[in-house]
């Protein structure tokens, strides 16, 4: 056990370093932040809101280390965290995705209360799209537990249900990253071909599992779908 634990505390590591990152980088240059920095746009990348200079600066590399806390606590109270340790590498891994995504985000932002001409859709566009890409790397190999993966009714309640469920996540979360690419390509309408696909991947998901539970055999059956006689 010596070896993945050794291996996980390295991934998180990682993950640690990019948070650390972020938040040196805030340091470097809070001298030259302005004292109120934009930090939301809309989907023509135009600014929409701001906040105080100190918000601004610790908002994104404070969720980042919450998060990477929250993932390293989450296969210890997991009562299925046994499950975990079948998919701890791709869940390891997934935290790292993550945690980069967040801080190339907070890196564009701090470039642009500089001055400099960073598109941050752009960026969290194409962040999210390499989030999607690696989540439908991971859910073909998530195992039943109550914290990560598809979770409807139906597939906690059955796990060959699970399983055809988050092998059809896979593949969804994979195309939901090509369309997301495609749209990079869309100008301001970028933003749709990253929610629309995503929202419908979870509504075919769902529905999928819910499919699947209802068409199993009935308890009792002999398995080949028909009741067993009366006796």
């Amino acid at each position: 056990m010596t070896g993945p634990r050794l291996s996980t505390r390295l991934r998180f590591g990682v993950a640690a370093l990019l948070v650390a990152a972020a938040g040196a980088a805030s340091l470097a240059v809070a001298p030259d932040l302005p004292e109120q920095m934009v930090t939301r746009w809309n989907a023509a990348g135009e600014p929409t809101g701001t906040l105080s200079r100190t918000a601004g600066m610790w908002l994104v590399p404070g969720l980042a280390a919450g998060l990477v806390g929250l993932f390293a606590l989450l296969p210890r109270i997991d009562p299925l965290g046994e499950n975990i340790a079948g998919f701890r590498v791709h869940y390891d891994r997934f935290v790292v995705v993550v945690t980069a995504f967040l801080a190339a985000l907070h890196l564009a932002v701090l470039a642009v209360n500089l001055g400099y001409a960073v598109d941050v859709t752009t960026v969290a566009v194409a962040g999210a799209a390499a989030l999607f890409y690696y989540l439908g790397t991971l859910l073909p190999h998530v195992e039943p537990n109550w914290f990560v993966g598809i979770r409807t009714p139906w597939t906690l309640s059955d796990d060959a249900v699970w399983d055809r469920t988050h092998a059809l996540g896979g593949r969804l979360f994979k195309l939901s990253a090509a369309l997301a690419v495609v749209g990079l390509f869309a100008g301001e309408y970028a933003i749709y071909f990253l929610v629309g696909p995503a929202v419908a991947t979870a509504a075919i998901t769902a529905g999928y599992s819910y499919v699947l539970y209802a068409r199993r055999p009935d308890e009792g059956d002999d398995g080949d779908g028909t009741a067993p006689a009366a006796k």
